[in-house]
């Protein structure tokens, strides 16, 4: 697989790139532009970070960073056994803790819940800084639902973390699966409240709270132009969400108030400082029908004239 001319691997973490530095220089450069495709590749085309992961594995086996980004490439095409393989190999030559949660969701992954479990339990967690700490949590209530433990994984979810006013980077997706859980315990009205709190937290659209919260709401989505049912018009604008509002629901006082759609997501929407003015109709030159057969007569008339002549 050719490495784009603009990937030079300098893009690569002081880190890792300290790590390479026992490689030599020419093999450090090939490893370092292939983990650098890994990463920019991993969200929207696992596929090809893992086979970029497969080459730079195949170079440096020995390096940590390498076996990590082998790993994590594997773990997001869902190769489990493979990914945690990597990651232990990695945690052995670092002695780190860090892919601790990783770890234990890839034995989710591979069906032992039990062993996730285990793994929430141990001594490694505390050694875990905050935002390990809250990942451990978030994969311990997910093998908890794994076994239909729904009421477990919402007490395993609930922390000082959760109940915090603050926005840490880990508060949207604890919210979330804090909302998540409620509403597989059929807690419809919390569930609402925390997608929502989720909402307010997601500033980079990690989530897709914004979404769930439109369904508990009854958002129905409607094309603006070719109206409800039609075939969308590939050209048209994006549709427009139109919401129902809860009249039921009580107001929460800890979030504020969430639009459906934010004028900055949303083209076929816009702030009204962005307005256009509207255009008012000239009455001069309105036609009718009775306007245009007074023309067309007039024109034989002209015709007729000219041809007596």
């Amino acid at each position: 697989m050719p490495i784009p001319d603009d990937v030079t691997g300098d893009e690569i973490d002081q880190d890792v790139r300290q790590e390479l530095q026992s490689l030599p220089k020419g093999l450090a450069e090939d490893v370092a532009r292939n983990l650098v495709m890994v990463a920019k590749l991993i969200d929207e085309d696992p596929e090809g970070a893992y086979g970029y992961s497969k080459v730079a594995l195949r170079l440096a086996s020995r390096v940590a960073a390498v076996r990590e980004a082998a790993g994590f490439a594997a773990y997001a095409n869902q190769k489990f056994s493979e990914a945690l393989s990597e990651f232990r190999a990695a945690r052995r030559m670092t002695g780190s803790v860090e892919l601790w949660p990783v770890m234990a969701d890839c034995e989710r992954g591979l069906g032992r819940p039990e062993k996730t479990l285990d793994m929430a339990g141990a001594p490694e967690v505390h050694k875990l800084d905050k935002a390990g700490q809250v990942e451990m949590r978030l994969v311990a209530a997910g093998a908890r639902r794994d076994m239909g433990q729904v009421d477990a994984a919402i007490v395993t979810l609930q922390s000082p973390e959760l109940a915090s006013s603050s926005v840490q980077p880990w508060t949207a997706r604890l919210r979330y699966a804090y909302a998540d859980a409620l509403l597989a315990a059929e807690r419809a009205d919390e569930a609402r409240e925390w997608f929502a709190k989720a909402v307010e937290a997601d500033k980079d659209g990690s989530t897709d709270a914004s979404d769930r919260l439109a369904e508990l709401d009854g958002v129905e989505f409607v094309d603006a132009l070719t109206g409800d049912g039609a075939e969308p018009d590939h050209e048209a604008p994006h549709p427009v969400r139109e919401a129902e509002p809860d009249r039921h629901a009580e107001p929460d006082r800890d979030v504020q108030p969430t639009r459906a759609v934010e004028p900055d997501e949303d083209p076929a929407v816009r702030p009204a400082a962005e307005a256009v003015e509207p255009i008012e109709p000239v009455e001069d030159i309105a036609v009718t029908e009775h306007d245009i057969e007074r023309d067309v007569e007039r024109d034989i008339e002209r015709d007729i004239e000219r041809d007596e002549d």
